[in-house]
């Protein structure tokens, strides 16, 4: 048995005081549970119906969630408005479509807790990232990054992003994008979420984010999660993880 362990660099969490941060382990995941995807929709507009009363009082730009992110990448070098975390680009799709794309059970339900909470929330497939340590830091410069489309991209140095053992880059510009290379699919078993905050009260944020997950995740489906909140006191989160590797 091998371990994988999670955690922001000193650097970034000297970098970024207000960040809030958690994440949640969870096995024995299986998008073709019979049922599972109809359960899900239904809880998944549940929480996008929540999402949606908030964005009637007014767009996402001025949620506090969204601003608190904002000007981490302004402190980061990035125009907010040209790249936005995770959970504004979500909420700024919501607002024009109506409703948010499905892709899996499981990816759903993360994304419209990031609506419903308006935090970024990453959902990475756990076997897919080279252990020992999955560390959010500040790129040198010479890590693969994989798009969606399965080209190669390499994270500017000094970016921050999400990256293993083996150099590879799991995000461009922290809660920008994910990559495709370790994104769910229907052959994930075990998954790593992550939920994070640089708003006032931010932990409390995150908490409910993962609590929700994990009751959702324990209600309606086989996956069996384990989490933890991330503080500069106890800033890593270790799991047991068997011997496939990407």
């Amino acid at each position: 048995m091998t371990g994988l362990t999670f955690r922001h660099a000193e650097t970034v969490r000297s970098a970024h005081p207000g960040l809030a941060a958690g994440a949640l382990y969870g096995t024995d995941v299986d998008a073709t549970d019979a049922g599972t995807p109809d359960v899900v929709a239904a809880r998944v507009a549940e929480y996008t119906a929540r999402a949606l009363a908030r964005l009637a009082d007014g767009p996402e730009s001025q949620f506090p969630e969204v601003l608190a992110w904002r000007r981490a990448f302004a402190r980061m070098g990035l125009r907010p408005t040209q790249y936005r975390c995770a959970s504004e680009s979500l909420l700024r799709r919501l607002r024009k479509e109506g409703a948010l794309p499905r892709i899996h059970p499981v990816v759903d339900l993360c994304n419209a807790v990031s609506v419903a909470y308006a935090v970024p929330v990453a959902v990475l497939d756990a076997d897919r990232i080279t252990g020992p340590l999955l560390e959010v830091r500040p790129a040198h410069g010479d890590e693969e990054y994989t798009t969606f489309d399965g080209r190669t991209e390499h994270p500017a140095p000094g970016e921050v992003t999400y990256a293993d053992s083996a150099g590879r880059a799991h995000a461009r510009r922290w809660t920008n994008r994910q990559s495709g290379h370790s994104a769910v699919s229907g052959s994930t078993r075990r998954i790593l979420v992550v939920a994070e905050a640089m708003h006032e009260g931010g932990a409390d944020t995150v908490a409910q984010a993962l609590k929700t997950l994990t009751e959702e995740l324990t209600a309606h489906g086989p996956v069996t999660p384990v989490t933890a909140l991330l503080t500069s006191d106890a800033p890593e989160f270790t799991i047991g993880l068997g011997a496939r590797t990407p």
